[in-house]
């Protein structure tokens, strides 16, 4: 994937030759079995599998109903920009041994104090220590190139983790960027910081993941990437990376939905719980890269069926939409 604009005081580092460093924050975690999601008893909400921690509250913004909300004025440009296919699930099976597609998470049981990391864009990065050992799990594995995200989850605090271009040199941990949520706020990070996405946002909410598609339900938006964006951002993201107006491209955070009356005949169960997904709470805008490539936890479990299935959706069928009626406060992702 394409990555942000780099920042002036990240560049004038690189240009000297330097990293900076995370400096000591909080105790971190000490690292556990990877993890799924799956269903909260007695809640109808999902939780991080091995912990008690629902992805952020139900009125977050990743959580909330767009079906009803008006088209955009733009849409039809939007579209336009980002071009005109069918969508790409951004997961699945790899082969036999092999790691498979998607963004992996991780669980932390948060006993042991975790690690400096030396980051590229120190400036917008939260200066914590991370959660991070040998059993950290990153996009496409140890020796992967691409973006290398890894996301971690502490059990114990509900805190979420989250770094782009994750790599160990020597003794040394390295990183472009890492953010920090707590999953139990609607808190933002500042406005016009970056995370391990160039929107500023979290990845784990926007991730379908296995066990909620087996359960029959997705309660949640899905993160996807465009070529092209607009060097603006809108609620609730922090941060753009792209070039030109929001007239004609769309910005980080923009919201698309699956039109209602787009048929789910000939399409497996699995798929159909995922379309239903889509016109309920559509797809976010996070990230600079392929068009309409829409992204899923790595699991190796992950059907053939549905794969095939979700890459016939067209982009045609889809429609931005008019989120700025949600905002309830600035640095908040709460909806109104």
């Amino acid at each position: 994937m394409q990555r942000r604009v780099i920042t002036l005081a990240a560049a004038l580092a690189l240009a000297a030759g330097l990293s900076l460093v995370a400096q000591p924050g909080p105790p971190a975690d000490a690292q556990a079995a990877p993890a799924a999601v799956l269903p909260a008893k007695g809640t109808g909400r999902a939780t991080v599998a091995g912990t008690n921690c629902s992805v952020f509250p139900a009125d977050n913004y990743w959580n909330a109903d767009v079906s009803k909300l008006p088209v955009h004025r733009y849409s039809a440009r939007w579209k336009k920009a980002i071009g005109k296919r069918d969508l790409h699930p951004d997961f699945g099976p790899a082969g036999k041994g092999e790691v498979p597609y998607g963004i992996p998470i991780t669980v932390v049981s948060g006993k042991k104090a975790g690690v400096k990391v030396r980051f590229d864009y120190a400036d917008e990065s939260d200066r914590v220590r991370y959660p991070l050992n040998a059993k950290t799990r990153i996009e496409g594995g140890k020796n992967a190139d691409g973006d290398r995200h890894a996301i971690i989850v502490n059990a114990k605090t509900c805190r979420l983790y989250e770094l782009y271009d994750l790599r160990k040199r020597g003794g040394t941990w390295t990183a472009g960027s890492g953010a920090t949520w707590s999953l139990r706020s609607n808190k933002l990070r500042p406005d016009t910081w970056t995370s391990a996405d160039a929107a500023g946002l979290p990845i784990l909410p926007g991730l379908l993941r296995y066990s909620e598609v087996k359960a029959g339900r997705v309660d949640h938006a899905i993160r996807f990437t465009a070529p092209a964006t607009a060097a603006r951002h809108i609620w609730p993201a922090r941060h753009d990376a792209g070039s030109g107006s929001a007239k004609t491209r769309p910005p980080m955070g923009a919201r698309f939905r699956l039109k209602a009356n787009f048929s789910t005949k000939g399409y497996s169960r699995d798929a159909k719980v995922v379309i239903k997904a889509m016109k309920k709470y559509g797809l976010v805008l996070a990230d600079n890269g392929s068009p309409w490539y829409f992204q899923g936890e790595a699991d190796e479990r992950w059907g053939e069926r549905l794969i095939s299935d979700l890459k016939t959706i067209p982009s045609s069928a889809f429609e931005a939409v008019d989120t700025s009626g949600m905002k309830r406060a600035k640095g908040s992702g709460r909806v109104g």
